[in-house]
C-alpha cells in the first residue's frame, strides 16, 4: 500500500466526522434550494421572512451542542489538545547538538534503527520500542530528541509527564490512550512517529499499592502507558517513545525499564572541555563580540557548566553590554555575567565599618586557605560587596579541570576552606558572627558524609552506616561515629588556625585590599601572592618558562 494512499486514508479516518457533516450540509442546501423553487410566491416570501430568526435559533442550538459535545462527549476533563509536528518542521539537525558527542553517537544509532526498521523486521527482529534519556537538566535531552525526529523524518509529539497526572480518577489513563491513538494514526500515515515525554519520573516512579489492593491515579496512568508500549493491537505500528528524566534511574518503576519497553538508555552528561569550547564558539557566533575573547579560557572557567548554563551566560553578557551602552560583548561582560548568575546581583546595602571589616577578614581567611592548600580549586574572585540572598561577601572558587571523584585530601581541603572564615574572625576579633552558619553546615555535612558513609573516620569504621536505620545501630557505634566527625572538624580547624597565623602578613594584606578595593579579581590575587613568593600550588613551570595547569593533582 503506497504512502500517499495511506495518508489519505489516515486523514479520512481522523476527520471523517467533519467530512460527513460537510457532505450532509451541502446536500441539505441543495435540497432547500430545490424546495424553495417549488413553493408558491406567498409561502416563499413567508419562509424568507422567518429565515433570519430560524438561523439565529439554529446558531444558538449549535453553540450549546458543540459546547456539550466538546466538554462531555469528547473526553471532558481528559480532553487533550496536542498537535503533531512534522520532523522537517522541528528542523534541529545533529550538527546543531553540541557538547554531548557520546550521547549523539548513541542517538545516531537509534536514528539508523528507526530508518531501517523494515530491514530489522525482515530478519525477524522487532522495531525499537523506547529510548530513555537520563542526565542533569539543561544538557540537551529535549534538543537531542528533536534532532532524532528531524533526522528520521518522522512526526514528533511532545508532552510533559505532568500533563497526564490529574486528581480525577482515570483522566491520566485516558490521555495516554488519546496520545497513543494519535501516534499510531500518524505512524500509519508517515511510516513512524516519535513521542517525547519529558520529566518521565512524574508518572513513571515506582508504583505503590495500598492495603486495600488499589493504587493512586499515577499508578493507573503508568499502567496504561505500560500497556500501550506493549503494542497490544491488531496492527503493530512504528511508534517510538523517548522518555527524559533528571532523576536517578532507580527512581523509575522496573516495569518501564525492562527490555521491550525502554530498549535503549542514553546517558547525557555535562560537556567536557572540548564540548564547552564548541558551545562558547557556537553561542558567541550568534552575538557581536570582540575577536580577542579566548574561548579556551572561558571553557576552563566554566567547568561543570551545562549547555543551557553556557547559553545563559552569553545571553546575560549581551544584556549587560546593552545596559553599558556597548555594541559588542567583551570578556568583561562575560565575567560579570558568570558572577551575576553564580553569585547573585550586587545589593546596595550600607554596612557599618565594623561589619565591613569583619567581612573582609572573614573572606580573606577563605581566600588564603583555598588558594594555598586546595589541590583542585583556584580562587577566581573575592568580594565584600553584599549580594542578594543575604551574603555580605564571597570568595568564588573554580575547579581548574574536570574531576569526577573526590578523595580524602580533597574533602579535607573543602572542610578547611569552609572553616577558614570562622577561624579568621576568631584570630582577628576573638569572637565570631552568625555569618559562619552556612560554612559550618557545609563543613559538617562533608565530615559527616566522610565518617558515616565513606569509611574515612580516624577510628577506622568501614561501611555505609547512613544506609542502616539508626535504631539498628548501637549507641556506642553512633557516639563513636559522631566523635570521629567532630575530630575531623577540630583537626581541620587547628590546621587552618596554624596556617593563618603563619601567614599573618598576607592575611592582613588581603583584608586591607578588600576593604579598599571591595573586590579582587584572579590576576590581582595571584599578583599579591607573588609579591610574597607564594606560587600557585596548582601550576608547574614548563621547560620554555611558561606556566601550565596540571593534568593531575600535585604529588599524584
Amino acid at each position: 500500500m503506497s504512502k500517499p494512499y495511506r495518508r489519505l486514508k489516515m486523514h479520512f479516518l481522523n476527520y471523517r466526522a467533519r467530512i460527513l457533516i460537510g457532505i450532509a450540509v451541502v446536500v441539505l442546501v441543495i435540497l432547500a434550494i430545490w424546495g424553495m423553487t417549488s413553493l408558491e410566491s406567498y409561502y416563499r416570501n413567508i419562509t424568507l421572512a422567518t429565515m433570519p430568526m430560524q438561523m439565529l435559533l439554529m446558531a444558538v442550538n449549535a453553540v450549546v451542542f458543540v459546547y456539550l459535545y466538546m466538554a462531555v462527549f469528547r473526553g471532558g476533563f481528559s480532553r487533550m489538545e496536542k498537535k503533531d509536528v512534522k520532523g522537517s518542521d522541528v528542523n534541529v539537525r545533529f550538527s546543531d547538538v553540541i557538547g554531548i558527542d557520546e550521547a549523539k553517537e548513541e542517538a545516531w544509532e537509534v536514528v539508523q534503527l528507526i530508518k531501517d526498521h523494515s530491514k530489522v523486521k525482515k530478519i525477524g527482529g522487532k522495531i525499537l520500542r523506547g529510548i530513555l534519556m537520563v542526565g542533569p537538566p539543561g544538557c540537551g535531552k529535549t534538543y537531542l530528541a528533536k534532532a532524532i525526529a528531524t533526522e528520521a523524518g518522522l512526526p514528533f509529539l511532545s508532552m510533559s509527564a505532568s500533563e497526564f497526572v490529574e486528581i480525577f480518577v482515570g483522566v491520566g489513563a485516558s490521555r495516554v490512550r488519546q496520545l497513543f491513538k494519535k501516534a499510531r494514526s500518524l505512524a500509519y500515515g508517515f511510516g513512524g512517529c516519535i513521542v517525547f515525554i519529558d520529566e518521565l519520573d512524574a508518572m513513571g516512579r515506582n508504583r505503590v499499592f495500598n492495603q486495600f489492593g488499589g493504587g493512586s491515579e499515577t499508578n493507573s496512568t503508568q499502567n496504561q502507558l505500560l500497556v500501550e508500549m506493549d503494542g497490544l493491537g491488531a496492527r503493530e505500528e512504528n511508534v517510538i517513545i523517548i522518555g527524559a528524566t533528571n532523576a536517578q534511574e532507580e527512581v523509575l518503576d522496573p516495569a518501564l525499564l525492562r527490555p521491550g519497553r525502554f530498549d535503549r538508555k542514553v546517558y547525557i552528561t555535562r560537556p567536557s572541555l572540548d564540548g564547552r569550547e564548541k558551545l562558547f564558539q557556537y553561542y558567541l557566533s550568534k552575538v557581536k563580540h570582540e575577536a580577542s575573547i579566548d574561548v579556551g579560557h572561558l571553557a576552563r572557567k566554566a567547568v561543570g557548566k551545562s549547555p543551557a548554563e553556557i547559553e545563559n551566560i552569553i545571553k546575560e553578557s549581551a544584556l549587560i553590554a546593552t545596559r553599558n551602552g556597548k555594541d559588542v560583548i567583551s570578556y568583561k561582560e562575560i565575567t560579570e555575567a558568570i558572577e551575576r548568575i553564580e553569585l547573585g546581583v550586587k545589593n546596595k546595602i550600607k554596612m557599618t565599618d565594623r561589619e565591613k571589616e569583619a567581612t573582609a577578614f572573614h573572606e580573606a581567611g577563605h581566600l588564603i586557605v583555598g588558594y594555598l592548600i586546595h589541590p583542585r580549586n583556584d580562587v577566581f574572585k573575592a568580594s565584600i560587596i553584599p549580594r542578594k540572598g543575604g551574603s555580605l561577601g564571597v570568595v568564588h572558587p573554580q575547579a581548574v579541570e574536570e574531576w569526577f571523584t573526590k578523595d580524602c585530601a580533597v574533602l579535607l581541603a573543602d572542610i578547611k576552606s569552609f572553616l577558614a572564615g570562622y577561624v579568621a574572625e576568631r584570630i582577628k576579633f576573638g569572637a565570631t558572627s552568625n555569618g559562619v552558619a552556612s560554612d559550618f553546615a557545609a563543613a559538617m555535612n562533608i565530615a559527616h558524609h566522610m565518617v558515616w558513609r565513606l569509611g574515612m573516620g580516624p577510628s577506622g569504621y568501614v561501611g555505609d552506616y547512613g544506609s542502616v536505620p539508626e535504631n539498628q545501630l548501637s549507641e556506642t557505634v553512633k557516639t563513636k561515629l559522631n566523635d570521629d566527625t567532630n575530630q575531623i572538624l577540630k583537626d581541620c580547624m587547628h590546621e587552618v588556625e596554624e596556617l593563618l597565623k603563619q601567614e599573618k602578613v598576607i592575611f592582613e594584606r588581603f583584608a586591607h585590599e578588600l576593604l579598599v578595593r571591595q573586590e579582587l579579581e584572579y590576576d590581582e590575587i595571584e599578583a599579591i601572592f607573588a609579591e610574597y613568593g607564594k606560587a600557585n600550588p596548582r601550576t608547574f613551570q614548563k621547560p620554555n618558562g611558561g606556566v601550565e595547569k596540571p593534568l593531575s593533582e600535585p604529588g599524584s
